[in-house]
């Protein structure tokens, strides 16, 4: 009887193979890490605590570069009623606490220098960060490899911080600010895909919140530092910041792994399967029972390219990222230059800054349920609207002389900003086909890069006539958030690979909203 069902069996189980697809190295990554076990998540944290650092050398300018307060010594000369410096005599007033290195304004007599001069050190690290975005796209993504990109820029940064403590004068500061932003440029970029690339499809939503969220913690913990060492120099808060952030590049070159998508695209299958059964050690028996299974490497050759000419050679795609740079370019004004201006406010900065940090975590709760209940290109529209109308707010009630309503009227246009920008950066994704998605990224982040790099010289008018760059910032953001209208809506469809898939995708979406 045995016998005579052996053939059978032998038969059925041919039949499945030959109807069932075959194995590819996608279906062995996500069975594999179909679970979220400790290694991994240990492996999220660590290469997502870069994001912390990296928020920490963004902001750490609005405490560093702050104008310090200051009291009358000849009263003579000087009386409580007077407000501008620049009119009295050296010698009439001085710097609160007698100490002189309390912030790059007072150290470098730059008290009475004119907008430009003390908003260049952060207008060069945004600059920075716009070569270095170019710089960091040319790099060919099979040249280094997530992780070791990810190392040699976090050190880089870091070791730049540390080298800012023997800064003489404000021109070698901004020239270090301007190498910090080349050197942190796309630092959350390779965080970012490093983290995504190392999680299932089920568990990835969740997975890339984390380093976001380190991001805000990052920046919340800039005004803890800050705080403690008020009474010390400007830099000390840089040094420790970027020492930690030094020590930390070392974790990251000796314990964070390579992707595995990265590792199989470069066709190194057996150091992919390798690293998956590192971070999923409870799949290790799985894992030696497949690899042999893995196809061949020349299909790898077939994926679709990116090419950043399919950009201009369409319309369609050409008028989609104008569209969406010039929207990222509002929102960027607003996220980077709201927490530069609200010192203007009369608030007690460390207090304004943690919670500014603080108002970011929420959002990422409620991003998640505007995408699932609303569309996208209402969604962008109306959070820029209501932020740019609190902006303006906060601005008239600043000159009414309502500084807590203006404060709480800052908090909701920064916490609109980074509605926007989370909405944003799902939309993107959305908007382009896989083939040019990581050029139109590039590009769109670039865009957000040099969004900020115009807030320090507008935040510093805000010393002339107070509060006047929230006004800005609003009006701005408000304007350029109607171009979402532009957009096409794409609740509800699948991501594409091609071009033509996209073409495909969007006459669908127009009708039937069918996914390509």
């Amino acid at each position: 009887m045995a016998d005579s069902s052996a053939p059978l069996l032998l038969t059925h189980l041919e039949d499945e193979e030959e109807t069932s697809p075959p194995l590819n190295f996608d279906k062995i990554f996500e069975q594999s890490l179909s679970g979220f076990e400790l290694s991994q998540f240990l492996q999220v944290i660590l290469v997502g605590l870069a994001s912390a650092f990296d928020a920490q050398q963004i902001f750490i300018t609005v405490f560093t570069d702050a104008y310090p307060t200051w009291h009358c010594v000849d009263h003579t000369l000087c009386t409580p009623a007077t407000t501008d410096v620049c009119r009295l005599p050296r010698s009439a007033w001085d710097w609160d606490g007698g100490f002189k290195g309390k912030s790059v304004i007072s150290e470098f007599d730059l008290e009475c220098s004119s907008s430009f001069l003390r908003g260049l050190p952060t207008s060069a690290f945004y600059m920075g960060s716009i070569v270095g975005g170019v710089l960091m796209a040319m790099i060919p993504d099979g040249f280094l490899g997530r992780k070791q990109l990810l190392f040699y820029t976090t050190l880089a940064m870091s070791l730049t911080g540390i080298s800012i403590f023997f800064s003489t004068n404000i021109w070698i500061y901004a020239f270090l600010k301007f190498s910090i932003g080349i050197a942190r440029s796309q630092t959350g970029t390779y965080a970012f895909n490093l983290i995504g690339e190392k999680v299932s499809t089920k568990w990835r939503p969740r997975a890339t919140m984390v380093p976001f969220t380190l991001f805000v913690l990052g920046f919340m913990s800039l005004s803890g530092i800050a705080f403690l060492v008020r009474h010390a120099s400007w830099r000390v808060v840089y040094l420790c910041t970027s020492v930690p952030a030094a020590i930390h590049s070392i974790f990251i070159y000796f314990f964070a792994l390579e992707s595995p998508r990265w590792l199989h695209v470069q066709g190194n299958n057996e150091q992919a399967i390798e690293v998956l059964k590192r971070i999923s050690p409870g799949k290790r028996a799985y894992l030696e029972s497949v690899s042999s299974m893995l196809p061949s490497e020349e299909t790898l050759e077939q994926s679709p390219s990116s090419s950043i000419m399919d950009l201009f050679t369409r319309r369609w795609a050409f008028r989609r990222i104008v569209v969406v740079m010039i929207i990222i370019f509002g929102l960027g004004m607003m996220y980077y230059g709201v927490p530069l201006a609200v010192r203007d406010i009369k608030v007690n900065i460390y207090l304004s800054e943690a919670l500014n940090a603080m108002v970011e975590l929420p959002t990422f709760v409620i991003t998640p349920i505007l995408l699932e209940k609303f569309n996208r290109r209402s969604s962008m529209l109306v959070t820029c609207l209501v932020g740019g109308a609190l902006g303006v707010f906060c601005f008239v009630l600043t000159m009414l002389g309502r500084t807590n309503i203006a404060f709480v009227f800052e908090l909701g246009s920064f916490f609109c900003a980074r509605i926007g920008f989370n909405l944003s950066a799902v939309y993107m994704i959305e908007l382009f086909p896989t083939c040019v998605r990581n050029v139109a990224t590039t590009m769109i982040r670039q865009a957000l890069v040099v969004g900020g790099a115009c807030c320090p010289i507008i935040a510093s008018v805000g010393r002339n006539v107070p509060s006047i760059s929230f006004a800005v910032f609003g009006i701005v953001v408000s304007g350029l958030g109607f171009f979402a209208l532009l957009l096409p809506e794409t609740k509800g469809s699948s991501l594409c690979d091609t071009m033509e898939e996209q073409e495909q995708s969007d006459q669908a979406l127009k009708t039937s909203h069918v996914s390509c």
